[in-house]
């Protein structure tokens, strides 16, 4: 959609949807930062046991709240049936909510999606090196990269980065039934299963201070294969 005083995208057709569980310390901030240029943000409260719902509300975010803790999985899927709500929606980008993720990497997606003949822009942190995680977490992301590749007939680099944009008529091939880490490569599938027309990007994921104390450098990681292999 374009912006008739400034001639370019004012991202009024985009929605970010943001899965959120116990992220008060950073949701406003995150929020604040992508707001800027996505003005419609829906977060959707995983049964935190914090205030991060009144925060995501209060930044200016739409929020919806499971009572009980769920998954992202379960999340993204509360998320996009909310998006579909909106007949003006064009384009849904997937973003989390404890700042790895950048905002300039998903107006890059939303770029894509609008110039090009693609159905879904997919994030990679393995196609440049910005992205520097540690070696065991590369490792197990590279198995779980491996194993989806295989499983889903879809060939990425980065399989379980949560950075995607999607255009409205591609999400209607995506219903989550898995509700925590394994729901990715079971995006990935449905990809393939659809025969969506697909890109990678290369992102940029910051692994902050804060995400390493909780644990999300590596223990994400090994969630991704436990959850994939008892899918």
């Amino acid at each position: 959609m374009i912006d008739p005083q400034t001639n370019s995208p004012s991202n009024d057709d985009v929605w970010l949807v943001v899965p959120l569980f116990n992220e008060g310390a950073v949701i406003g901030g995150v929020l604040e930062n992508a707001l800027s240029t996505f003005p419609n943000i829906v977060c959707v409260d995983d049964g935190s046991s914090d205030d991060s719902a009144v925060i995501a509300s209060a930044a200016g975010a739409r929020v919806v709240r499971h009572p009980i803790n769920l998954g992202q999985g379960a999340a993204l899927q509360t998320g996009f049936d909310y998006v579909k709500q909106d007949r003006l929606a064009r384009i849904v980008v997937t973003f989390d909510s404890d700042g790895q993720h950048r905002v300039e990497d998903a107006e890059s997606m939303v770029e894509r999606l609008r110039q090009e003949d693609i159905d879904v822009v997919l994030g990679s942190r393995f196609l440049d090196d910005r992205t520097r995680p540690g070696a065991l977490k590369r490792f197990v992301l590279k198995l779980a990269v491996a194993f989806t590749n295989v499983t889903s007939g879809v060939r990425l680099t980065d399989a379980h980065n949560g950075l995607r944009a999607f255009t409205m008529e591609s999400l209607q091939h995506i219903q989550i039934r898995q509700n925590r880490m394994a729901h990715a490569s079971e995006i990935v599938t449905l990809i393939g299963k659809a025969k969506l027309r697909y890109t990678e990007l290369p992102v940029h994921i910051v692994y902050t201070d804060y995400s390493k104390k909780k644990g999300q450098s590596l223990w994400n990681s090994v969630n991704i294969l436990v959850d994939l292999i008892m899918k």
